[in-house]
C-alpha cells in the first residue's frame, strides 16, 4: 500500500502516556496565580482580560454544560472567556466566513487542511518561542508525546497546540444484523460485499421484511478534509484522493492515479446494488448517526474510542441491540489511517498571543483542574466527554478520574484502531497548495459524486477534471511540495 509510507515520518507518534503533573494553583481561591515568570524568549506574560475562542462541536454545546466549562475555566484562570460555537456541521464554513472577513477570534480550533492553509497566509502566530522551554514542552516530553507536537511543524516554525493525538475512524458492524443473516465479521473485500449485499437484500434488523435496510451510509463518498477517505476505507483500499508521500519521499496526488480510478468503480458498483444509503453525497455525520440508531443500515466506520460507547448507549435508547463488533482492517486495506489531531491555534488578530499561549495553551494540558473541565462535562457525574478525550491526551491527567469507568468495548476499540492505523501525510505550507488545494478538493468531490450518484463515466469525469483545469493546478502543488 503505498501511501502507508507515512509511516516514516510518523511511527512514533503511538508512543506510551507515561505520566503528568499537577498545575500549581492558589490555596485560597483554586485559581492559576498570575503568572509574573518569564518564558524561553525570556519576556514578561502579561495576563488576558478577554480571550475569544471559536470551537466545533466537540466542545460541549449549552444543553450539555457549556456555561458551566465556561464559568470553571474562568474562576480557574482568572480570565474572562468568549466562546463562539457555530453548529458542527458548518463549522468550517464559519471559520472560512471569520478569516475571509477579517473577524478574527484570539484561538480558533482548526483541521489539518485549514491549519496549513491559515499557516501559509500568515494569518496565525507563530508560536514557537513560547512553547520552547515552556512548562507544556516539559509534560509533553515527559509524556513522551514530543513527536506528536513535531508532526505539526511547518517548516520547523509551530502555529498551534494539538491536546490529542488526532485518532480516527474505525469500522463497526452489528453484531445482531450479522447474527440474522448467518455471517461472521468479514476479512476481506470479497467478504465485506457479501455482507453488504445480505445487510440489503435479506431481513438483518428482524423485522420480518426483506430488502427494507441497506448495508452502510457515511458523511459524504469523500470527507472533505484529511484524511479524506477515513469514512468508507473498505472502499478506498490503497487509493487515495489527495496529496501523499510515496516510498521514496516525493510528494503524489493520488486523485491522478489509477489505484483512486479502481476504488470509484467499487462505490459505483456498490452505490448502483443499493448497498450504499442513496443520500451519501448529501449526508451530514449528524444524519449517519440518526440512521444508524433508526436501524436502517447495518455498518457504519466512525471515530474509534468513546464513539464505541455512545454507539452502543444510543442504539440501547432507541430500542435496538447495541452489540457492535468493531472490524480490524480487511485484508485490501490493511491499516486504518489516523489523521493529524485538530490545532488549536492563536490568530493573526491576537493582541496579545504571549499571554494568551500562557493562560489558554498551556493550561489546556496542565495535567490538573484544568484539563479535567477540558475533558469531562461539569454538569454530569459519570464522566462524560467534554472536549478533550482523556484516553488520547497528550498529557495525562494525575488521578484521573475517568480512567475506571471507560468500559471495556471503548478500551477495546482504541487499542484495536491504534494497533492497525497509520499517521497520514500533513503537506507543508506552500502557497499553491493555500491557493488551489480547496478549490480541486471541491471539484474531486463533485466528480465523485457524479460517477458514484448520478452514473457518469469514469473517464469522462477525468477529462472533465483536467478541462476544470484540475490536472494543471494539482501539478503545481506538487511540484510546490517537492522544492520544500
Amino acid at each position: 500500500m503505498r501511501r502507508l509510507a507515512f509511516v516514516i515520518t510518523f511511527a512514533l507518534l503511538c508512543g506510551t502516556f507515561l505520566g503528568g503533573c499537577n498545575k500549581k494553583t492558589d490555596s485560597d481561591t483554586g485559581k492559576i496565580p498570575d503568572l509574573e515568570v518569564k518564558n524561553a524568549a525570556s519576556a514578561e506574560v502579561k495576563k488576558p482580560e478577554k480571550i475569544t475562542m471559536m470551537v466545533d462541536g466537540t466542545l460541549l454545546n449549552v444543553e450539555n454544560g457549556r456555561d458551566e466549562f465556561e464559568k470553571k475555566w474562568e474562576e480557574l484562570t482568572g480570565v474572562e472567556l468568549e466562546i463562539i460555537q457555530p453548529e458542527h456541521d458548518v463549522y468550517y464554513d464559519e471559520v472560512q466566513a471569520a478569516f475571509e472577513g477579517n473577524e478574527l477570534p484570539d484561538v480558533v480550533l482548526l483541521s489539518a487542511t485549514y491549519y496549513t492553509k491559515y499557516a501559509a497566509m500568515d494569518l496565525l502566530a507563530d508560536i514557537s518561542q513560547y512553547y520552547q522551554g515552556s512548562d507544556l514542552e516539559k509534560k509533553i516530553k515527559d509524556a513522551g508525546n514530543e513527536s506528536l507536537i513535531d508532526a505539526i511543524r511547518l517548516n520547523g516554525k509551530l502555529y498551534g497546540i494539538t491536546p490529542t493525538r488526532g485518532n480516527g475512524c474505525i469500522t463497526y458492524v452489528k453484531k445482531a444484523w450479522l447474527d440474522n443473516v448467518g455471517m461472521d465479521a468479514p476479512k476481506n473485500y470479497n467478504e465485506y460485499m457479501e455482507m453488504l449485499k445480505a445487510f440489503t437484500e435479506k431481513d438483518p434488523d428482524g423485522n420480518g421484511i426483506e430488502g427494507d435496510t441497506y448495508g452502510v451510509s457515511a458523511a459524504g463518498l469523500m470527507n472533505g478534509e484529511s484524511p479524506y477517505v477515513n469514512y468508507l476505507p473498505e472502499f478506498y483500499q490503497d487509493a487515495y484522493p489527495s496529496f501523499y508521500r510515496k516510498e521514496d519521499g516525493s510528494w503524489s496526488d493520488g486523485f491522478l492515479e489509477d489505484s483512486m480510478k479502481s476504488a470509484m468503480l467499487r462505490l459505483k458498483e456498490a452505490y448502483k446494488a443499493g448497498y450504499i444509503d442513496k443520500d451519501i453525497a448529501s449526508n451530514g455525520t449528524g444524519d449517519c448517526r440518526d440512521k444508524y440508531y433508526a436501524n436502517d443500515y447495518g455498518v457504519f466506520t466512525y471515530w474509534a474510542g468513546t464513539w464505541a460507547g455512545t454507539l452502543k448507549s444510543k442504539l440501547e435508547e432507541a430500542g435496538v441491540n447495541g452489540e457492535i463488533v468493531a472490524l480490524e482492517p480487511i485484508e485490501e486495506t490493511s491499516k486504518y489511517v489516523e489523521r493529524v489531531a485538530p490545532v488549536w491555534c492563536i490568530t493573526s488578530k491576537c493582541k496579545n498571543p504571549r499571554g494568551v499561549y500562557k493562560y489558554f495553551l498551556e493550561t489546556m494540558l496542565d495535567g490538573g483542574e484544568v484539563e479535567a473541565n477540558w475533558s469531562y462535562s461539569p454538569i454530569k457525574d459519570d464522566f462524560s466527554k467534554n472536549h478533550i478525550d482523556h484516553l488520547l491526551a497528550l498529557v495525562p491527567i494525575a488521578n484521573d478520574p475517568g480512567e475506571s469507568k471507560t468500559s471495556e468495548e471503548v478500551k477495546s476499540a482504541l487499542k484495536k484502531f491504534q494497533e492497525n492505523s497509520v499517521m497520514v501525510d500533513l503537506p507543508y505550507s506552500t502557497d499553491a497548495f493555500a491557493e488551489y488545494n480547496d478549490e480541486i478538493t471541491e471539484l474531486k468531490t463533485e466528480l465523485l459524486k457524479k460517477v458514484v450518484v448520478e452514473d457518469m463515466d469514469i473517464e469522462e469525469a477525468y477529462k472533465e477534471y483536467e478541462a476544470a483545469g484540475g490536472v494543471l493546478k494539482s501539478q503545481a502543488i506538487v511540484d510546490s511540495l517537492n522544492a520544500e
